[in-house]
């Protein structure tokens, strides 16, 4: 059993931000299916995309002869600033991110990895901290849940990989 090194002060900012911004996202995601699906109650039906809905509700609004109430549309009004608000938020916090990201030397050099970006990086980072806890490349794979198909049958072990 692998023992779990303690995290570093800027470890542990790094992995909250994140947390914050996954705490984020998914209230932003239950917000637009909640939009989504009141409205869908009067019969106004909004495609699932979060652009679908930013682009849509502003025209629903205007529309005075598609059957929503005065109440209807005061709290789909509000619905509609919460969700400007939530945005900003979740810009905020990557541009925090952003920021840890470009301030970090592991990050850097991590960022130079084809198809790594900042929020991984600093996940990662977070996550892990020193590589040099790992004995090799295989733990480190085994560690992030990258492992290889077994097909074992009997005694006989066959993994590919």
């Amino acid at each position: 059993m692998r023992s779990v090194p303690i995290k570093s002060v800027p470890q542990q900012d790094m992995q909250a931000l994140h947390r914050i911004r996954e705490r984020q996202i998914k209230a932003r995601t239950a917000l637009l299916n909640q939009i989504r699906g009141l409205l869908a109650e009067y019969g106004i039906v909004i495609p699932q995309r979060a652009s679908q809905v930013r682009h849509k509700v502003p025209y629903i609004l205007e529309d005075a002869e598609n059957g929503l109430t005065a109440t209807a549309r005061e709290w789909l009004q509000a619905l509609a600033e919460e969700l400007r608000a939530l945005d900003q938020r979740i810009g905020a916090t990557d541009q925090h991110i952003e920021r840890l990201f470009a301030a970090d030397e592991a990050c850097q050099r991590l960022a130079q990895l084809a198809g790594i970006g900042p929020l991984t990086t600093t996940a990662l980072v977070a996550a892990v901290g020193e590589a040099t806890d790992f004995k090799n490349g295989r733990q480190f794979a085994a560690w992030l849940g990258l492992v290889p198909r077994q097909h074992s049958t009997g005694g006989r072990r066959r993994c590919w990989g």
